[in-house]
């Protein structure tokens, strides 16, 4: 489908973490080009990601992603309205990176700057259009967010308003898949790892605490659950075969997916709202896409789960997000550029029942 020349075109540039992604997207959720240069081969030995080595990458690679991105258009960039850039959260050695490219190829071209939250943009990626995709999706809806860095539940009222309802005490889901493999002996990144051994195990085979049991709030914890199996791992050794291995790791990631899809379905009760969307890397586990599909079912919820290239950290969410926040006419100057490492404009702490945050005494 031709997008319409009306809609703003933007060239988003990612590179909040261990990927350099840029892609040229409308306001209209139309992808055009969208490139991914990972860096797990990277990473990989260090068991995750190393900052200092993730900047110098993306150094390296971000000016032939974005040229990669521009041939996606006739004139190799012109028909710009606007550049979009991840200022936050993330690595800042990382985000300074983009951010600086972004300005300086903006300066040469003349072309306003928008700053874009990633966390923001993984709740918006729902409304991509790729290839012949289509989104119908409407707001509110509630967002299930679960990477290696972020473990929340938002609801999203409007592509500006979105407020935070509950978010992870501790360690974030995909981080604590990590550190589970990486005690297990699996490998960088530990999610798809141990979503295949899953596959082939038994959820019932190791007893392991499930986190904020009896809670009535909309909080996760998972350092509690990543002890247990490194408890259980002292106590009887390494799994001594694939089986028991695949036992164990089905074991976690029923826990897991419970907890997160469990939540969710309680934020959409809680709050009224009928749509649940599953956001970030850990939405391409196929666990927790078919117990939150089986949960919301038995709720008589509609879920939307976003293709795994929208899931995982990618420029095309950036750049729609940016084209929207651009159609509404925001732009930024230095002052907004400037990279964070957690999100200042989200409230953290503990949460109530109903979402509210308890203020510090």
């Amino acid at each position: 489908m031709t997008p319409r020349a009306a809609s703003p075109l933007l060239l988003g540039i990612e590179s909040s973490c261990d990927e350099t992604a840029a892609a040229v997207v409308n306001a209209e959720g139309h992808v055009l080009a969208d490139v991914v240069a990972s860096q797990i081969a990277l990473h990989a030995p260090y068991g995750g990601v190393v900052p200092e080595l993730a900047a110098r990458a993306h150094l390296e690679s971000i000016s032939q992603v974005v040229a990669a991105a521009l041939k996606a258009l006739p004139r190799a960039g012109a028909e710009l309205d606007a550049v979009a850039v991840t200022t936050g959260p993330g690595l800042v050695g990382a985000l300074v990176t983009g951010v600086e490219f972004a300005k300086a190829f903006a300066f040469a071209r003349d072309l306003p700057v928008v700053a874009v939250n990633h966390l923001e943009a993984h709740l918006l990626a729902v409304h991509l259009r790729r290839d012949a995709d289509t989104s119908d999706l409407g707001y509110p809806y509630v967002g299930l967010l679960a990477s290696g860095g972020h473990t929340a539940l938002y609801r999203v009222d409007a592509p500006d308003r979105i407020v935070l309802l509950g978010q992870t005490r501790d360690d974030a889901a995909g981080e604590a898949y990590d550190k589970v493999a990486k005690l297990l002996g699996l490998g960088y990144p530990g999610g798809p790892a141990i979503d295949a051994l899953a596959a082939r195990g038994d959820p019932r085979a190791v007893e392991l605490p499930r986190p904020m049991l009896g809670k009535k709030g909309l909080e996760f914890s998972f350092s509690g659950l990543k002890t247990a199996v490194a408890r259980h791992v002292e106590r009887r050794g390494a799994p001594a075969d694939e089986q028991a291995l695949a036992d164990l790791c089905a074991s976690f990631q029923r826990v897991m997916v419970d907890a997160l899809a469990g939540r969710a379905v309680a934020a959409c009760e809680q709050v009224g709202v009928e749509d649940l969307v599953l956001a970030g890397g850990v939405a391409a586990n196929t666990g927790l896409r078919a117990r939150a599909q089986e949960l919301c079912a038995a709720a008589c919820l509609r879920l939307h789960i976003p293709p795994i290239a929208s899931c995982t950290d990618n420029a095309a969410m950036i750049a729609y997000t940016g084209a929207l926040a651009f159609a509404r006419g925001e732009r930024a100057d230095d002052q907004g550029l400037q990279v964070y490492s957690r999100d200042p404009a989200r409230r953290r702490g503990r949460f109530r029942p109903d979402g509210t945050l308890i203020p510090h005494r």
